[in-house]
């Protein structure tokens, strides 16, 4: 299983960023291989449609699943168009939110959970 994590920096002992569309780096970890990838979102900074860029990017790295704090409703029909489960963490470090998930206590959304944020909400 690959599962994505938004983050703040690069490092798995770095803190989960809530933010989708706009988090700094999505964190990959593959559950198979038991390694992690880090990559800088390249729509962190867009002036709009953040939301559906960053699935964009991320859905050419095959994940199941991605964990951020609050999903737009362009963002999670997105994933949803794309197949990706997505799941509510509130805070920690990027390994913490992995624990968190493998152990059961994330909660999957089955539809967005804020308003757009249109505009660069940073």
């Amino acid at each position: 299983m690959k599962i994505i994590i938004t983050a703040s920096s690069k490092k798995t002992e770095g803190l989960f960023n809530p933010r989708f569309g706009r988090a700094d780096y999505f964190m990959l970890y593959d559950s198979d291989s038991r390694e992690w990838s880090a990559f800088q979102n390249p729509a962190a900074d867009a002036s709009g449609g953040a939301g559906p860029q960053a699935v964009q990017f991320i859905a050419g790295k095959n994940p199941d699943v991605v964990i951020s704090g609050r999903y737009g409703p362009s963002a999670f029909t997105a994933l949803q168009a794309a197949g990706i489960k997505a799941y509510i963490a509130n805070s920690g470090t990027v390994s913490n939110v992995l624990e968190q998930f493998l152990d059961g206590h994330l909660t999957q959304v089955d539809a967005a959970t804020g308003p757009s944020m249109h505009g660069g909400g940073r």
